[in-house]
């Protein structure tokens, strides 16, 4: 299992009630994971409230995130209990993920926040990197960095093995279609919370009941798969 830091583990003795997610279009497509995470909490039992604030940009990796400075800004001033970071690693490369990676963790460990790794998932448009070599990217940038992981790109893989009718991509192959964001948000939820999302009510608008249920399941297995 992956280690995270003293501090760290102090902090997941209370739930977090304020996330930040930094990231691109991947994270903010189809209302955003953010908004879909506090919807889903909200409906848990016990519910979790959580505020999901956001600095999100079009086609910025982490390392032109970091040279926007905005994101950066962000985890100075919004005393969150947990950032996410998402990497879109087919637009970088892995030399520059582990470096701005490292970058955003400290600071993120300045403010004694929790930081979370988001592996986003492979895409034809760039298939120079496959859904494996992305996932073995973010276990060394884990482990090096002793920061978890939320393993929403295998997620994925799982998902459409087990169902291959269901289209987690939108048109363009490249972004998700509202069952890749209920999905990533279904791991992201299992993740932080350490929680089964599974039987959670709340379905995002273009789900049915029975998909949500098949989609949590994936989500928690995947976690416990990848922790272990």
């Amino acid at each position: 299992m992956l280690a995270i830091s003293v501090a760290e583990a102090q902090n997941t003795n209370q739930p977090p009630h304020k996330v930040l997610f930094i990231g691109d279009s991947l994270t903010y497509y189809q209302g955003g994971i953010y908004t879909h995470l506090e919807k889903l909490a909200a409906a848990a039992k016990p519910t979790v409230s959580v505020t999901a604030d956001k600095s999100v940009f079009g086609g910025a990796f982490l390392r032109r995130l970091w040279d926007l400075q905005d994101p950066v800004n962000a985890i100075g001033a919004g005393a969150y209990d947990a950032v996410v970071l998402q990497e879109d690693l087919p637009e970088t490369n892995i030399a520059d993920f582990h470096e701005y990676a490292r970058r955003f963790v400290a600071e993120i460990r300045k403010t004694r926040a929790r930081p979370i790794l988001l592996m986003a998932w492979a895409y034809p448009r760039l298939g120079w990197i496959s859904m494996e070599q992305i996932a073995s990217a973010h276990r060394d940038v884990a482990r090096e960095l002793s920061v978890e992981v939320a393993p929403v790109g295998l997620a994925w893989r799982a998902a459409a093995k087990a169902r291959p009718t269901l289209n987690l991509y939108a048109p363009d192959r490249e972004h998700p279609s509202i069952y890749g964001t209920y999905l990533a948000t279904c791991v992201v939820y299992a993740t932080i919370y350490g929680r089964d999302p599974s039987g959670v009510e709340y379905v995002a608008s273009g789900v049915t009941p029975e998909e949500a249920g098949f989609l949590q399941k994936i989500a928690w297995q995947t976690v416990q798969v990848f922790k272990n």
